[in-house]
């Protein structure tokens, strides 16, 4: 079996409170290889703090500590902000949850994706702009020439996504975090959105990790799954055995999940006392 791409042990995420330091992600151990792993929980249980903190995003006053926190041998820890910027994009790179927050306003799409393209390699103009409408074309954006010259404000939301995972993928790197990339997006372009995802991660040969609150979703799309509660990873699964989850807080999400034959009058509440100290 080949190395890991990416090996995160001991991890820790803390931010200083008037009551004391609070962790939010607390001794997070996994590892990723050329696959899809998904990572699940509640709003607050530590995921997007986990991908950010592989691309030492998180600020000061917040701290990040690790026993190993290691990318294809390179040591993580102990990479400049300059080296980061080396890696961030080129080899790992993150698709945000919203497009209105993350694509500059002023800028124009071709200009944004050239921008991600042009930061690490150097290519001539008319390279760049063949690769921006390839690009373009393979997130199934039709009329590739007419969408490069718009706006952020002048696309939809499910187009303003796709834009955003062109711009990741177009250096094409060895790892995509995709922190909750169909949040903002109707159920019917939800699933466009993933298939062009997992499409370009199996073609490519990338590893991906899936950041998302929605269990069925992450079910379909990963190979493996990992339930975070209050900033620690509680289970570990393949997705195709989730529904048969042990760990009772992955069972209250589990349950508490609608479905279309629903015959209960209410959905149950999470009793978090059921696995407190777990």
């Amino acid at each position: 079996m080949s190395a890991p791409l990416l090996t995160v042990e001991g991890l820790a995420v803390t931010f200083p409170t008037p009551r004391g330091p609070i962790d939010v992600v607390r001794d997070v151990s996994f590892s990723l290889g050329r696959e899809r792993l998904g990572i699940v929980g509640e709003s607050g249980s530590g995921k997007s703090m986990t991908g950010r903190s592989i691309l030492k995003l998180i600020r000061a006053p917040g701290k990040v500590t690790a026993k190993r926190l290691e990318f294809d041998g390179i040591d993580l820890l102990k990479q400049s902000e300059r080296q980061m910027r080396a890696i961030r994009g080129a080899r790992i790179s993150m698709v945000m949850q919203d497009p209105k927050f993350s694509l500059n306003p002023v800028m124009t799409v071709k200009e944004q994706i050239a921008e991600a393209l042009r930061t690490h390699q150097k290519l001539a103009a008319r390279d760049i702009h063949a690769r921006v409408l390839s690009m373009l074309d393979a997130v199934r954006i039709s009329d590739p020439e007419r969408v490069a010259r718009l706006y952020p404000h002048e696309l939809s939301g499910g187009m303003g996504q796709r834009v955003m995972i062109a711009m990741m993928l177009i250096p094409e790197p060895d790892i995509l975090i995709a922190d909750e990339p169909t949040s903002a997006l109707d159920v019917s372009v939800q699933a466009q959105v993933l298939d062009i995802i997992d499409e370009l991660v199996r073609r490519k040969g990338m590893g991906l990790i899936f950041i998302s609150h929605d269990l069925n979703l992450v079910s379909s799309y990963c190979d493996r799954i990992v339930v975070m509660n209050s900033g620690r990873i509680v289970e570990e699964c393949k997705a195709g055995e989730l529904m048969n989850a042990t760990h009772p807080y992955t069972r209250a999400l589990i349950s508490a999940v609608p479905r279309l034959d629903e015959t209960r009058e209410e959905l149950p509440v999470l009793d978090r006392s059921a696995w407190a100290g777990t």
